[in-house]
């Protein structure tokens, strides 16, 4: 039977599954968070990747439906709810969030390491090689940030790197989006639908249905992403684990590094002025007034004393909640192997 039954488990799946999709939804909101890593510390890692693979393959169980059912819809929620209040933190409080995030970041990496057990040159060849990656990746790619429709393309990569961080401990979905510049256009869009469907009763502001359509234009090639990640990378995370299981995890160990190099903390969003060039766009006056403080290009500055020194305590602070999280998971799920380490033995 691909799905646990684990008699020690305790609480019913639903209550579990919800549990774990309201932690997996915070940590898709957060950069540097792994779904993955949440899912372990709720105690359900290796039943909803058994569960993903099981109905991928159309072998339907009603626990696997409950639990990803519970999983995927209180995730849903506590994206939909909260995407606004994060949007604001990274926007208003650049540098702050990022410290925190690259201690979260930096949390995959014991937990990468505790998966991967014996050090081994093959693991080290395959850091390497997701260090490099990631480096090009961070050198390479120039989201665009100036008006134009959304790009369909990106969105939809950038939900299909959503969609890994639910099946990858120590890869985080949110990091994928800041990376492609998708971060902050996804949370907005997340946050107008919720607007134009519920409004704000504390602002006083009812619902618009005219928020939705436009809304929904960045939502579904994001949402396209997502269904066809989790295919995807629950299956080939199977495969991979089974064959190459040490340069696999010495992979996502690489990436994982390296994603610490794109989210140097010291920048922030500088308002242009007329006349500046914003993506090979010279900005008119009408141009400047109408740009989003989310689109202003962003800059590195040089940190005083005090905003390095609580830099630093923000990483520790972030390493220590995943690492945290990840004794959490690896308690209840000690002496549970997963799945693709069953398989390989038989």
């Amino acid at each position: 039977m691909l799905i646990s039954e684990d008699p020690g488990v305790g609480k019913p799946v639903a209550l579990r599954g919800v549990f774990a999709g309201v932690l997996m939804g915070l940590a898709m909101l957060v950069p540097g968070i792994s779904g993955g890593t949440m899912l372990l510390a709720a105690g359900v890692y290796p039943d909803v990747i058994a569960a993903v693979a099981d109905l991928t393959t159309l072998r339907f169980s009603r626990r696997a439906g409950i639990l990803l059912g519970s999983v995927v819809g209180a995730a849903a929620l506590a994206i939909l709810l909260l995407a606004g209040i994060v949007k604001g933190l990274v926007v208003d409080h650049r540098w702050v969030m990022y410290s925190l995030f690259v201690g979260l970041t930096l949390g995959g990496v014991p937990l990468i390491w505790r998966l991967a057990g014996r050090p081994s040159s093959a693991l080290f060849v395959g850091a390497a090689a997701g260090l490099g990656v990631m480096l090009l990746m961070v050198a390479g790619i120039q989201p665009s940030r100036f008006g134009g429709e959304p790009n369909y393309v990106l969105l939809a990569a950038a939900g299909l790197g959503g969609a890994s961080a639910m099946i990858l401990p120590g890869i985080s979905g949110g990091y994928l989006l800041l990376l492609l510049g998708q971060y902050e256009p996804i949370l907005g869009a997340v946050d107008q639908l919720k607007l134009g469907l519920l409004g704000n009763p504390v602002a006083g502001v009812a619902s618009d249905m005219g928020l939705v359509m436009p809304a929904v234009k960045v939502l579904a090639p994001v949402g396209i992403g997502v269904v066809g990640g989790v295919v995807l990378a629950s299956n080939l995370l199977r495969w991979l684990l089974r064959r190459f299981e040490a340069p696999t995890l010495g992979v996502l160990l690489g990436l994982v590094v390296g994603a610490v190099v794109g989210l140097w903390p010291f920048q922030q969003g500088v308002r242009p002025d007329p006349g500046n060039v914003v993506d090979g766009v010279m900005l008119a006056a009408d141009d400047v007034a109408r740009l989003a403080q989310e689109d202003w290009p962003v800059r590195f500055f040089d940190p005083g004393v005090g905003q390095a020194f609580t830099a630093l305590m923000l990483v520790g602070v972030g390493l220590g909640v995943t690492v945290l999280i990840d004794r959490i998971g690896g308690s209840r799920e000690r002496g549970r192997r997963p799945p693709e380490a069953s398989h390989r033995e038989q």
